[in-house]
């Protein structure tokens, strides 16, 4: 195992099973469950549980009964085109592998089953549905060990693959810069979808660089060319119209979303937006 892959993991499991995420079941927390009847409270239960409502209106204390429904299937896919390649404190591609060991764990914690998936410009692994701490290892290693230069997330391809092989609704995460033409209308009808959207500050908000030779990570074409105020004008502004609308399209589909940028902790972002 290459050591970024370790450091991920140990740095991922210690917030999910320690201080941060330690007193939370996990980030599905409730998911799983649903509402079943209520009781009179008894010493050692859990004071969390406590309708307050019907303590009040009955002048003793009553806890709220759940009943444990099936597992969550929890999926998670990276999209893991040339544009990860980047990042002016991480690569995105080191966040994604964040994103995807503090899901992987959270559900291995929370007993459900959890999945992943490397795609880019077409399949490139599948997981089986696991319980153990060993898939989300081998989930991150994919990442770290994937070479995205060359290939360009393929988003339709992406969405077809998907609608084929998820006979069961899934908790389906998918993780990308999401950059292009994407519609997610097809899963979202069938699963409950959460987009992660991975940046760097650089790409949104880009200094002048002068003239100088770019690369195409996605294509592997270069190019040059005068990096000035009226080429990040337009720059900008096409990247502020492809996040309007996809941020318009995930509202109408009831699809739930959250950014986290290269400086930023996963962990933190994801249980800050999934409570």
């Amino acid at each position: 195992m290459k050591k970024s892959a370790k450091k991920i993991i140990l740095k991922t499991k210690k917030q999910v099973y320690g201080d941060m995420l330690g007193n939370n079941a996990s980030l599905f927390q409730g998911e799983g469950f649903e509402f079943a009847e209520l009781r009179e409270y008894v010493y050692g239960d859990d004071v969390r549980k406590i309708d307050w409502k019907t303590t009040a209106k009955l002048g003793k204390p009553f806890v709220k009964v759940y009943k444990e429904e099936r597992e969550l299937n929890v999926v998670v896919v990276s999209v893991l085109g040339g544009s990860v390649y980047f990042g002016t404190v991480k690569q995105k591609s080191d966040i994604m592998a964040e994103v995807v060991a503090t899901l992987g764990f959270s559900a291995v914690k929370n007993a459900d089953l959890f999945s992943h998936m490397t795609f880019a410009d077409k399949l490139y692994s599948l997981s089986k549905p696991s319980k153990k701490l060993f898939s989300v290892h081998k989930a991150v290693e994919e990442i770290v060990d994937f070479e995205p230069l060359g290939k360009e997330g393929d988003f339709k391809a992406l969405v077809e693959t998907l609608n084929n092989r998820l006979k069961k609704k899934a908790l389906l995460f998918i993780i990308s810069d999401f950059v292009g033409d994407i519609d997610l209308k097809l899963l979202s009808k069938k699963h409950d979808v959460f987009a992660v959207i991975v940046r760097d500050r650089f790409e949104e908000d880009p200094s002048e660089l002068g003239y100088l030779r770019l690369i195409d990570m996605e294509t592997k074409q270069s190019f040059e060319g005068n990096v000035d105020a009226g080429t990040l004008k337009g720059y900008k502004k096409a990247l502020h119209d492809n996040d309007e609308q996809l941020y318009k399209q995930f509202k109408k589909q009831g699809i739930r979303f959250t950014k986290v940028y290269t400086h930023e902790d996963p962990a933190l972002k994801l249980m800050k937006r999934m409570r």
